[in-house]
């Protein structure tokens, strides 16, 4: 650690009543193809490559945020990396938990806690799957209040199923709808060479699939993947050290609604409606100034719905929104641009990869899935079955 740097750039933050604005500096993904590979060895690599994206030294890094993985995350895993940080965090409310991580980050370093924060991740869920260590089906269990639902065999996919069936029974979402996202997501991914699976899919071929639980099939429901993912977060006055363009923290939005869906009072409607709006207001945004959205998709109708919440379109038009291609690349609304979970890569948590991609975008990386001239992105993630969302604004300015 450089204590002459932090102290110094620590007590400019103190000097001023201005916050200090908050940048992505660096981004990777790790992949696991030899399927040899351990979760911390992905999670290691991923935050080399992202420290070095950023044009930084690991003795820069001051903050580190992580879950998962042990039963003291940041430290277990902050040691293996041969970091000190000065700031930590570990908040665990599912796929969500990357975009409260970068909020919580943003704020710390905004007030000048710290300057450099690593958010690092990695799994081995499709190796453990092929190894029998976990279930495609999670069962989490029958603690606390998920004991009152558990006798009736209430598991993470069925509990999306039953969503996804009022949804189609209050607002005439049909199948055909729900089988779209797939295919757009597919349709993305075919240029990505990070994604699992890149051949193009029809309406027909995912409708056609076996039913995992109904109304889904196997091609609605998110892929299992070996992955790692790290982000960097900077102040702006580390701005100048970078070797690319910062992507800007412009607004973000976290929201709770439930554990037991006894205690679900709309299942059309998730907590993104919450976490959504505090993020544009807090941005300064609306959903017609957004160029691209990485939204989080274990499943079809989470996308849908996901959609709806955020404001891209009212609620129960989300099926007839996505029609026509929409949200594919090249569509209005560029949605999941790299394929997504249904296609590309999804590790158990799929949180911190939305950022990667957002910010890949955003500093105009993406190759031949580039969307033309986009400024600002959409990142939203939900945890749990609709228990948690967070949704953060990015943009170049």
């Amino acid at each position: 650690m450089n204590p002459t740097r932090t102290d110094t750039s620590l007590s400019a933050a103190a000097a001023t009543s201005r916050p200090r604005r908050v940048a992505i500096a660096g981004v990777s993904i790790a992949r696991n193809l030899s399927g040899t590979a351990t979760p911390h060895a992905l999670l290691a690599q991923a935050t080399r490559d992202a420290v070095a994206d950023a044009g930084l030294q690991r003795d820069d890094v001051d903050g580190f945020g992580s879950t998962s993985l042990g039963t003291m995350p940041p430290i277990e895993v902050a040691e293996y990396l041969g970091l000190k940080p000065q700031w930590i965090d570990s908040t665990a409310i599912g796929g969500s938990s990357w975009e409260v991580m970068a909020a919580h980050a943003t704020d710390a370093i905004a007030a000048g806690h710290a300057d450099v924060v690593v958010l690092a991740y990695g799994s081995t869920a499709r190796s453990d799957l092929r190894k029998g260590l976990r279930s495609a089906n999670l069962d989490w269990g029958s603690r606390g209040p998920l004991q009152w639902e558990a006798p009736f065999g209430h598991t993470l996919i069925a509990k999306y199923a039953m969503a996804a069936r009022r949804h189609m029974h209050e607002y005439g979402t049909t199948l055909s709808q729900l089988a779209e996202v797939a295919v757009s997501a597919r349709y993305n991914a075919a240029d990505n060479p990070e994604a699992d699976f890149r051949d193009p899919i029809t309406i027909d071929e995912v409708l056609a699939g076996r039913v995992i639980a109904d109304p889904f099939t196997k091609l609605q429901c998110c892929i299992r993947s070996d992955a790692g993912a790290a982000v960097v977060l900077v102040a702006e006055d580390r701005v100048a050290d970078l070797l690319k363009p910062p992507v800007w923290i412009l607004g973000s939005g976290e929201h709770v609604s439930h554990v037991s869906m006894s205690q679900w009072s709309d299942f059309t409607t998730g907590p993104a409606a919450v976490s959504g709006r505090l993020a544009f207001e807090r941005a300064g945004l609306t959903p017609s100034d957004v160029d691209v959205c990485e939204i989080y998709d274990a499943f079809t109708y989470m996308l849908l719905a996901t959609l709806e919440d955020l404001g891209f379109c009212a609620k129960g038009e989300g099926g007839p929104f996505i029609e026509d291609g929409r949200i594919r690349l090249g569509g209005s609304l560029p949605t999941n641009t790299d394929g997504g979970g249904l296609s590309a890569i999804h590790p158990g948590q799929r949180g911190l990869f939305l950022l990667v991609e957002a910010a890949r975008q955003l500093r105009g990386e993406c190759n031949t899935r580039q969307v033309p001239d986009a400024r600002i992105a959409c990142v939203s993630a939900t945890g749990g079955w609709f228990c948690s969302n967070a949704t953060m604004l990015l943009g170049t300015d």
